[in-house]
């Protein structure tokens, strides 16, 4: 699984993935071919967005409780967890907004043209290697001395430098 820390890598600091609003027609989207679950959702759109995204439940759930207060979801309690169908007045509103729900659309396929797969797997890769990186200093980092920590800037130095004359090639 791709790490959260580098899940907006580049998207512009400050902006959103979705103009205000724009998530619960994905959902809306999502529950239309089935119900499922609020995790399952999270997952799905992490897969439309090749691992470089994926909502969080605290954006997901309440989404998801706001959908039905307004009667376009129902839900009901399945294997101890709650799952979601969209309702005939979700489907006509999900109709209703076809335009913005495909310029959403469109917008995620325009997003992910330059990702073959191949690019992708590589990339997600280096990101997950790095990732690990990441946690491997989290835990160790409050106990390590002054040596410890300016070997390891020099070394993570030395791979920017590595990397940044890769991309000149």
């Amino acid at each position: 699984m791709f790490h959260r820390a580098f899940r907006h890598w580049d998207w512009p600091r400050g902006e959103r993935f979705f103009q205000k609003g724009g998530f619960k027609y994905l959902v809306l989207d999502l529950l239309k071919d089935r119900p499922r679950y609020g995790y399952e959702i999270i997952q799905e759109l992490e897969e439309k967005f090749h691992g470089f995204y994926a909502p969080s439940p605290g954006i997901v759930y309440p989404t998801l409780q706001w959908l039905e207060e307004m009667g376009y979801v129902t839900s009901s309690q399945q294997d101890n967890k709650k799952i979601y169908t969209i309702t005939e007045e979700g489907r006509r509103f999900l109709s209703e907004q076809k335009k913005v729900t495909d310029d959403i659309k469109n917008q995620m396929r325009t997003g992910w043209e330059w990702c073959s797969s191949e690019i992708c797997d590589d990339f997600r890769y280096i990101m997950n290697e790095l990732g690990d990186l990441w946690r491997l200093m989290a835990r160790p980092f409050r106990k390590m001395d002054e040596e410890k920590m300016q070997r390891i800037r020099e070394v993570i130095s030395k791979a920017r430098e590595e990397i940044i004359s890769i991309l000149k090639e």
